[in-house]
């Protein structure tokens, strides 16, 4: 039985942005990108509206022309700007 490397099947593409999102600068590891029918699905948390708009980028050049979606998040590591008052 032999198989054969096809890099435009969309479980090529769906790992080679798994791959660029871990090892370029961007390293968002928390963005998960699955296979969801015929359709690739990119969602997690990501730091910034900047890296946002990366993950966004990155992910149009590596599935294009699959259908996929994206469900990102900013999420802050910020502390609080002040105390939370409790009743």
């Amino acid at each position: 039985m032999t198989t054969t490397h096809n890099p435009t099947l969309p479980e090529y593409r769906a790992q080679h942005l798994r791959d660029r999102l871990a090892h370029e600068d961007i390293a968002e590891l928390g963005v998960r990108v699955e296979l969801r029918g015929h359709a690739v699905v990119v969602w997690g948390p990501v730091s910034s509206p900047g890296c946002r708009e990366t993950v966004l980028r990155m992910a149009a050049e590596a599935l294009h022309p699959l259908a996929w979606r994206h469900d990102l998040t900013v999420v802050s590591a910020r502390p609080p700007d002040r105390e939370e008052e409790l009743p």
